[in-house]
């Protein structure tokens, strides 16, 4: 059944050779119990590591079942180990965190055995050694001949075919020898069990035959076994340890060692803490920005009017002084500064086309005047929606005011609006508007409105003075068209119709409604609208789209004069006119509110791409308010971050350190519990699992214990910055930056834990079992 042929096992210690096996042959029978008698240092128990795997000799050969282990790799002395062979040791060799029923469970756990049929054969195995009672116990309950017992149910619980037995009485007492001896002589009548002992007594009253040792040569065979040469039907069933598996048994020493576990995850988290930390107040601070920085760009849109001046300035004087006597006409610098932008069809078509993602908010402004008429105490008066001072509502320089569109506030019209208002204002009455002819009055924080917008709506108030909200909100006004409001002249002029009742019924008249009452959200939204009455663009397309083809526009465009004073005009003043008549569809001004800072820089490239290749003429100029602010802040806040995780990862990587080394003395404190699995079977991959298994959880429970950590600190932090800069809710730890980081923190600790994890699959077997 197994055989040894001229086995050799040589130590060399600086000059000097150790023969621990000197040209060793012998055969076993299937069924017998041997004793190898000798003194320390024959050899003995180096030819039980030999026969177990455990030691692998130098030359010669092992056959079992007629299988040569000349060509064994360490994964068949494994598969080879796990379920061929059973230790019993002098000193138990039981893992200390495990029950007494996991350590019989051990051996088969490595050889994939299901659980079912694991619990059953190991609970056979305990019942029939006596310890069927005690199987839920721990190691550290039991005596040492209990513990030698529960070593006999673990070697025999994969029912191997030989059993090899350390001394397995030399740590107990006369009566508990016996016990064990006799449980031994049993086994061997099942399988083949090679003892080494020093005792001859022991070995004459128990073994049927007794090989004495000395000097790694065999002495004396009290009865010889000569092997018949036979086929090889000797199979090896490969070992298997899942990583689920290594997971628990890492968890099951883990939980052994509480404090210093604690201890670990929390030194471990302190990179974790930090960065995460970092991370929270970076999110937070990073809203904050873009919070301001919308606010800042719905205040400082960038511009594009018909009529800019240049940015550039500071330009150098070059020309010559005049001559004696004389004086030179010359174009001052505002002069030259100014540029007619050409708002051609073609380039309001490449405004529309601009990416949503850049700018969802593009508001179009128009000189175009409204015919705004409303009964006031049972009259009808001309009113107008603008924040001009005029000291009678229905004076001809309000009506002028209402035409030109001066102080009045036009948000972007359509599908945007009212996401443009809920971002910077708050409904303190009414609605938001839904419809172009629905319009509000906008306040500051401190509901106060501009008192010229009331006068000039037709309101009698006076400074200071409270207004109720159901006086405003349900206010309605008549917009009438051009060919309805004026009147013409014999002499070929426009005058406005007189203000009547039929004039303020007509059915071709619009109804504009104040649906609601705005109040700014904070500080930074008070002046993206101005206080007063604020309508949509879309209100000053349908007024142009009313009256671009109305009796006025069309004499207007003809004539040289103006149609309604009769004063000669030039062309720029014509073309004026017109637009105030609501006959031009080109707007006055368009403003682009960009997203962020990022991609108002963006925007700007889109618009200068438009005017490459361009003559100065046809250029179109904007106006950029918010540049320099873009300057100062752009990618200032990345850059701290970064700056600050850096910083932060160093504690990352020092945890790191840190895992290596308390992985290392895991590994040292850890080394006969190496020994024992590597005797029943367990790969070296098997026993790098299982190091890797207890820092992938030491690194999942630093992981969440940091992020646990940091986000309760964002609640003391919010508190004192709240106080120290009016700030609320800054720190705010994102859920996915906190995954990240457990996965982070998972990561560096297994791949600071692997090299020890790689240095204990590595120690000896024989050597590791020796280690106390």
């Amino acid at each position: 059944m197994l055989e040894l042929k001229h086995i050799k096992k040589y130590y060399q210690v600086g000059d000097s050779t150790t023969k621990a096996l000197d040209d060793v042959s012998v055969s076993f029978r299937q069924r017998e119990f041997v004793a190898i008698l000798g003194p320390s240092g024959s050899g003995k128990t180096t030819m039980l590591n030999g026969i177990g795997g455990l030691d692998v000799y130098d030359s010669g050969d092992l056959i079992i079942k007629g299988k040569s282990t000349k060509d064994f790799k360490a994964s068949d002395w494994d598969a080879y180990r796990n379920n061929s062979v059973g230790f019993i040791f002098q000193s138990y060799n039981i893992i200390g965190h495990l029950s007494i029923l996991n350590n019989v469970e051990m051996g088969m756990t490595l050889s994939g055995v299901g659980n079912a049929e694991k619990k059953a054969k190991a609970i056979k195995a305990l019942e029939r050694v006596g310890l069927g009672p005690h199987m839920n116990k721990r190691p550290n309950q039991l005596s040492g001949g209990q513990m030698q017992r529960v070593a006999i149910a673990r070697a025999i619980a994969n029912d191997p075919e030989i059993l090899l037995c350390d001394e397995p009485t030399g740590a107990l007492d006369t009566e508990t020898s016996v016990q064990i001896m006799d449980l031994i002589k049993e086994l061997s009548a099942e399988r083949l069990v090679i003892m080494v002992t020093h005792n001859p007594e022991l070995a004459q009253q128990y073994a049927n035959r007794i090989i004495n040792f000395a000097d790694g040569k065999i002495q004396h065979d009290s009865n010889p076994y000569e092997e018949v040469a036979a086929d090889d039907n000797f199979a090896l069933k490969k070992t298997k340890m899942t990583f689920w598996t290594a997971l628990k048994l890492s968890f099951t020493n883990i939980k052994t060692k509480k404090g210093r576990t604690a201890l670990t995850a929390f030194a471990s988290s302190i990179g974790i803490i930090g960065i995460a930390v970092v991370l929270s107040l970076s999110n937070g601070f990073q809203k904050q920005i873009d919070k301001t920085q919308s606010n800042t760009l719905a205040q400082m849109p960038i511009t594009i009017s018909q009529t800019v001046t240049s940015q550039s300035t500071g330009t150098k004087d070059t020309t010559k002084t005049a001559k004696t006597g004389q004086i030179k006409a010359k174009t001052s610098q505002s002069d030259q500064a100014t540029h007619t932008n050409k708002l051609t069809k073609s380039y309001l078509t490449y405004i529309k086309n601009l990416d949503p993602k850049l700018s969802k908010n593009v508001t179009y402004t128009y000189s175009t005047g409204m015919n705004l008429i409303r009964k006031v105490d049972g009259k009808v008066k001309t009113v107008s929606f603008s924040n001009q001072n005029s000291k009678n509502g229905n004076s001809a320089s309000a009506a002028m005011a209402s035409m030109t569109g001066v102080g009045t506030s036009v948000y972007p019209g359509g599908s945007q609006q009212q996401s443009f208002l809920k971002k910077h204002y708050t409904v303190i009455n009414g609605s938001l508007p839904t419809k172009a002819n629905e319009v509000v009055l906008i306040t500051d924080r401190k509901r106060n409105t501009n008192i010229n917008a009331l006068k000039n709506l037709g309101f009698d108030v006076k400074s200071n003075q409270n207004l109720s909200y159901a006086k405003v909100v349900g206010t309605t006004i008549k917009l009438v068209n051009n060919n309805d409001y004026y009147q013409s002249l014999p002499t070929g002029n426009y005058l406005p119709n007189k203000l009547t009742t039929s004039l303020y019924q007509n059915s071709d008249n619009q109804t504009i409604k104040v649906v609601g009452i705005l109040k700014a959200k904070n500080k930074d939204s008070e002046n993206v609208l101005a206080t007063g009455i604020a309508y949509s663009d879309q209100l000053s397309k349908n007024v142009i789209s009313a009256n671009k083809n109305s009796k006025i526009v069309k004499a207007q465009k003809k004539s040289d004069s103006n149609v309604m004073t009769g004063a000669k005009v030039d062309s720029d003043t014509k073309t004026s006119l017109v637009s105030y008549l609501g006959g031009s569809t080109t707007p006055a001004s368009i403003l682009i509110y960009p997203n962020s800072f990022k991609n108002k820089d963006k925007v700007l490239k889109y618009l200068d791409k438009y005017n490459k290749g361009k003559s100065k003429a046809n250029k179109v100029i904007y106006t950029d308010l918010a540049g320099t602010v873009s300057t100062l802040t752009g990618g200032l806040m990345d850059a701290i971050t970064y700056v600050l995780v850096a910083f932060a990862g160093i504690s990352l990587v020092t945890s790191m350190i840190m895992i290596a080394i308390i992985t290392y003395t895991s590994v040292l404190e850890r080394t006969k519990e190496i020994g024992i699995l590597k005797a029943l079977g367990a790969r070296k991959k098997d026993i790098t699992r299982v190091f890797d298994a207890e820092t992938t959880i030491l690194g999942v429970a630093s992981g969440c214990l940091g992020v646990l950590i940091a986000w309760g600190l964002t609640f003391p932090a919010n508190a004192i910055l709240s106080n120290i800069t009016g700030l609320n809710n800054v720190a705010q730890l994102n859920p996915v930056h906190g995954l990240i980081l457990i996965i982070i923190s998972t990561v560096l600790t297994v791949l600071g834990g692997h090299v020890p994890a790689r240095m204990a699959a590595k120690k000896d077997a024989a050597t590791a079992l020796r280690s106390e």
